[in-house]
């Protein structure tokens, strides 16, 4: 049999299935924090401005906290809450991730 791999992906949602965070917000936030803009996050993720802005607002409506901050002359940076967060997700990525391949190993006895 030849080598296989698991690939998992985790999103946080709401009750009704909205997306709080997953890969896609994460990289949001990433970019902003690092370019210090939502127009250029946009563009670098091949996105409109609004739908950057629209899925930050998402995430902050149901968190009921800022998770960028907005300044036009400083520019755009995450909140406390918004490195919390992302600090939250990368945690719980590397649990489910570690905890996905010790399954996968038991399941499909696959050892590295």
């Amino acid at each position: 049999m030849r080598s296989l791999r698991l690939k998992s992906r985790q999103w946080v949602v709401d009750e009704n299935g909205n997306i709080i965070i997953g890969e896609g917000r994460k990289a949001i936030l990433e970019n902003i924090e690092r370019t210090g803009s939502i127009n250029q996050t946009a563009k670098m993720m091949k996105m409109s401005y609004k739908g950057v802005w629209s899925k930050i607002k998402v995430t902050e409506g149901y968190l009921k906290a800022r998770i960028v901050d907005t300044d036009r002359k400083q520019g755009s940076r995450l909140t406390r809450e918004g490195k919390e967060l992302l600090e939250k997700y990368a945690r719980l990525k590397k649990s489910c991730v570690e905890a996905d391949d010790q399954i996968f190993k038991m399941i499909f006895n696959e050892t590295k």
